[in-house]
């Protein structure tokens, strides 16, 4: 048995623990906003928060994960929030970032990440911490959109 702690909930699973973690979210817990894009770690469309930091979840065993909490993209609103409430998908929104929307739960989960250890950052922290791929081409309202969500964090 593998016990799973994600968005708050506990989940006990009758998983292999080499199994990825997201097959887990996706096939055993029905979290699919948790995207397969590449498989390989590259692309970035199925990253989480593992305490607070960004992974790919392609890439970490459940057996990995131990006793972690893990975020997806429908944990992120905050306790009693609205689902879309955090202030990364409200500036997203607010950018209108997403073009086809396959990579964003990724890149949100990214730049929330980012913004845990640099509450306001520069363009160039922004462009090395964002590593995900955007095949839209989105960029610059990506980078827009993270500094109008640390704004709205600031108050």
């Amino acid at each position: 048995m593998i016990t799973l702690t994600v968005n708050g909930q506990t989940h006990s699973l009758d998983l292999e623990p080499e199994m990825p973690l997201l097959w887990a979210l996706r096939d055993e817990l029905g979290l699919t906003g948790t995207k397969f894009g590449c498989g390989i770690g590259q692309c970035g469309a199925c990253m989480v928060l593992m305490n607070g930091a960004a992974l790919r979840s392609c890439l970490i065993s459940l057996a990995d994960v131990g006793n972690s909490p893990i975020t997806t993209i429908e944990g992120l609103a905050p306790p009693g929030g609205e689902p879309g409430s955090h202030p990364v998908q409200r500036a997203w929104i607010e950018h209108d970032v997403p073009q086809c929307g396959y990579c964003q739960s990724g890149q949100i989960l990214a730049a929330v990440s980012l913004l845990n250890w640099a509450p306001d950052p520069s363009d160039q922290q922004i462009d090395a911490a964002m590593g995900n791929i955007c095949r839209c081409g989105t960029y610059p309202r990506i980078r827009a959109a993270i500094q109008r969500a640390a704004a709205l964090a600031r108050g």
